[in-house]
C-alpha cells in the first residue's frame, strides 16, 4: 500500500538543514519518485557519488543504513596524504593522483576542514638514507603538480630534530627529514559532503537500509529500503544503482544474485588517542615497523598513534579494537619515546576496517589501495578499493560507469570546482575571527576551532546562542565543545541518536578518557527536546551509548579478535531495525 502523501522536497532545490522535517519529505521523495541514481552507503565515497551525480544534473537519492560515516569513514587516521610507502611500491599514479587531492582541498575545496601538518621522518642510518628518503620525498613534493599550499621537505641535523621533537630519544635518530601532508576530521568531512549533495538536490537519507533489490528481466531497476528507525519499508527506481559500501560490498552484491568482479578484504586498523602533553613534539612522526609504518599525528589537544594492518573477518559494523593491538601500538611507539606511554595514557581507541580489492598476497598491507568499478549486473555497479584522499576520483569514476547505463548525455564531472559547504567565505571569515568573539561573548581561540569545523556556516551554529545564551556554554565534561553544536548537529546535520552526536558530529566518545559517559545525559536532554523524545527514549539512549562504550572498554581488554568481538558486539544497536541485521549494509 503506498505512503499517504506527506512533506516534500522541492525536486532538485536544495536542503540546508537535513532535520526531521527533511527525513520525512526525503521518505516520501524516495517512494514517489524514479531517480537517475540511487547511491548505496554514506561513507566518503558514496557521499561523493552523489555530489559529483547531482552536480552533473542528474537526479540522485543517497541512502545509509546507519549514519553518514558510520563505518570506516569515520575511523582513518584521518590523514589527505599521497602515501609515502605507495611511492616506495612504486605506485607512482596512486600518489600522483592523491597528492593533487590534497592540494585541492586545502586551497579550494574543503579549506575549512582539511588542514598542512608537519611530519618528521627520522632517519637511523647515516649513510645512504638521507640521499634516499630526499629523492622519495623530493618525488613526493612535485608529484602533486604545483607546490601550492604545501610547504618543502627541510633536511634537519640530530640536534635541529630533537628541537623540534624533544619527546624523542636522542639515539633513536641520527638526523630526520621534516615534510608536509594535510590531516581532516574524516565524520565531519564526510557528512559536509553529503550535506554539499543535498545542497545541489540529491535526496540525502541516514537510517535507510537496502533490503533488497527490484529486479525487471535482468536487470536492476531499484532498490528495496527500510526505515531502521521504525521498520517501514519501501521501493525506489533507479536508472542505475551505484554499490559505495566498502567493506560490504560483496554483501550488496551477492544480494543482487551477481558475484561482481572483484572481491574485498577488511584490514583492521586500531588508532589510540593520547593527550598531546603526554609527548612533547612540534611535529607529527612517521616511523618504519617490521610491517608497514606507524604514524604519531597532531590531533588538537591530542595525538593519534596508529595504525595496525590485520586481517578482519568478523562483525563489519562493530570492528573491535584488542589489547593485543593497543600493545603492539605502545610497544612501537615507546621504542622511540623518551617517557614511555603506558594504558593509563590512553584516553580513546578506535577500529576502522580498510576495504582493500582482494589479490593474491596473503598479507593485506601488501593488497593494493588503488580503486576498481564494475558492473556487476545491468544496472548495478560497484566500487571498492581506494583510500580516504581519492573520494572525489573514485566518486567521478564510479559516476562515469553509471553514466554508460542511463539514456542521455551526461555532463563530465565538475567537483573539482565545487567547494564543499563551509568553504566559501572561510579565508574572509578567518579574518574576523576577532569581531566575530566579541559579537558572540567568545574567546577568539574558541571562535577559531568552531571555524576550522563549521567554516563560513559558524553564524548557522551561533545565531542561537544570541537567543539562548546557555548555547554558548561548553559540555559539561567535554569542554572543547559548545552546546550549540550539539543543537545544530541535530537541527542541521541529520543527527537522530546519542552516539550520531558524540562518536561523529563531535569527538567526544575518543577524546576524552570518560569517552562521553559524563556527559551523556546533558547531552540526550538537549536532542530530546529537539527530537521530541519522551523520559524513557532518553533513558534508553544514555543506556545504549553507555553500553556501546562499556562494550568497547571490555573488548579492548580482551587479547585476540574473536573474544573482543564477542564482547563487542553484545552492545545494543541505537537503531531498533538493525539489531538483528548488525552485520549488513
Amino acid at each position: 500500500m503506498p505512503d499517504p502523501p506527506g512533506p516534500s522536497i522541492p525536486k532538485g532545490g536544495a536542503a540546508s538543514r537535513l532535520d526531521a522535517a527533511y527525513r520525512e519529505a526525503a521518505w516520501h521523495r524516495l517512494a514517489a519518485d524514479e531517480f537517475d541514481v540511487v547511491v548505496i552507503g554514506g561513507g566518503v565515497t558514496g557521499a561523493g557519488a552523489a555530489l559529483d551525480a547531482a552536480t552533473r544534473g542528474l537526479s540522485v537519492a543517497l541512502v545509509e543504513a546507519r549514519d553518514f560515516a558510520a563505518g570506516t569513514s569515520s575511523r582513518s587516521s584521518k590523514l589527505f596524504h599521497g602515501g609515502l610507502r605507495y611511492l616506495e611500491q612504486l605506485e607512482f599514479g596512486l600518489v600522483r593522483e592523491a597528492l593533487r587531492e590534497r592540494e585541492l582541498m586545502t586551497t579550494r575545496i574543503a579549506p575549512h576542514l582539511v588542514k598542512p601538518v608537519a611530519f618528521l621522518y627520522p632517519l637511523s642510518h647515516r649513510a645512504w638514507e638521507r640521499p634516499y628518503v630526499a629523492a622519495g620525498l623530493a618525488l613526493y613534493d612535485t608529484m602533486g603538480g604545483r607546490r601550492g599550499s604545501m610547504p618543502g621537505q627541510k633536511q634537519l641535523s640530530r640536534r635541529a630534530a630533537l628541537r623540534v621533537f624533544p619527546g624523542l630519544k636522542r639515539d633513536a635518530l641520527v638526523g630526520a627529514v621534516q615534510y608536509s601532508d594535510a590531516q581532516a576530521d574524516d565524520a565531519r568531512h564526510t557528512l559536509t559532503v553529503a550535506r554539499t549533495a543535498a545542497r545541489y538536490g540529491a535526496v540525502v537519507r541516514a537510517s535507510t537500509r537496502a533490503v533488497g533489490f527490484m529486479r525487471e528481466s535482468d536487470r536492476v531497476v531499484g532498490v528495496r529500503l527500510r526505515d531502521a528507525e521504525d521498520g517501514r519499508e519501501t521501493t525506489v527506481r533507479a536508472g542505475v544503482v551505484l554499490n559505495c559500501t566498502g567493506v560490504w560490498t560483496d554483501e550488496i552484491q551477492a544480494m543482487s544474485g551477481g558475484r561482481g568482479r572483484f572481491r574485498v578484504r577488511a584490514s583492521k586498523g586500531v588508532h589510540i588517542v593520547v593527550p598531546r602533553e603526554k609527548i612533547t613534539g612540534d611535529a607529527g612522526l612517521i616511523l618504519r615497523t617490521p610491517s608497514s609504518v606507524l604514524f604519531v599525528i597532531p590531533w588538537k589537544n591530542h595525538w593519534l598513534i596508529g595504525t595496525t594492518d590485520t586481517d578482519w573477518n568478523l562483525d563489519l559494523a562493530h570492528p573491535a579494537a584488542t589489547k593485543s593491538d593497543i600493545d603492539y601500538l605502545l610497544d612501537c611507539v615507546n621504542e622511540v619515546l623518551v617517557e614511555p606511554l603506558t594504558h593509563d595514557d590512553i584516553d580513546g581507541v578506535f577500529a576502522g576496517l580498510r576495504p582493500l580489492l582482494a589479490g593474491e598476497s596473503e598479507e593485506s598491507s601488501a593488497l593494493s589501495r588503488e580503486h576498481a568499478v564494475a558492473r556487476v549486473v545491468p544496472g548495478l555497479i560497484s566500487i571498492a578499493g581506494g583510500k580516504y584522499t581519492t573520494y572525489r576520483v573514485m566518486a567521478a569514476d564510479a559516476v562515469d560507469a553509471a553514466a554508460e547505463d542511463l539514456p542521455r548525455r551526461v555532463a563530465p564531472s565538475c567537483t573539482d570546482r565545487v567547494p564543499l559547504l563551509g568553504a566559501d567565505g572561510y579565508f574572509a571569515m578567518r579574518n574576523q575571527v576577532d569581531a566575530l568573539a566579541a559579537e558572540y561573548g567568545l574567546h577568539p581561540h574558541r571562535v577559531r576551532n568552531v571555524l576550522d569545523r563549521y567554516g563560513s556556516m559558524i553564524r548557522d551554529v551561533l545565531d542561537p546562542g544570541l537567543l539562548e545564551p546557555a548555547l554558548l556554554e561548553t559540555v559539561p565534561d567535554a569542554p572543547d565543545y559548545l552546546m550549540a553544536e550539539i543543537r545544530y548537529a541535530v537541527t542541521h546535520e541529520g543527527a537522530l541518536h546519542l552516539e550520531d552526536v558524540l562518536t561523529r558530529r563531535t569527538r567526544v566518545s575518543i577524546e576524552y578518557p570518560h569517552r562521553g559517559v559524563a556527559c551523556a545525559a546533558v547531552v540526550a536532554d538537549l536532542v530530546g527536546d529537539l527530537l521530541g523524545w519522551d523520559v524513557t527514549t532518553r533513558a534508553r539512549e544514555v543506556a545504549n551509548y553507555v553500553a556501546r562504550v562499556d562494550a568497547e572498554r571490555a573488548s579492548q581488554a580482551r587479547f585476540d579478535d574473536e573474544a573482543a568481538d564477542a564482547v563487542r558486539t553484545a552492545a545494543p544497536e541505537a537503531r531498533a531495525f538493525l539489531e538483528d541485521l548488525s552485520d549488513s549494509p
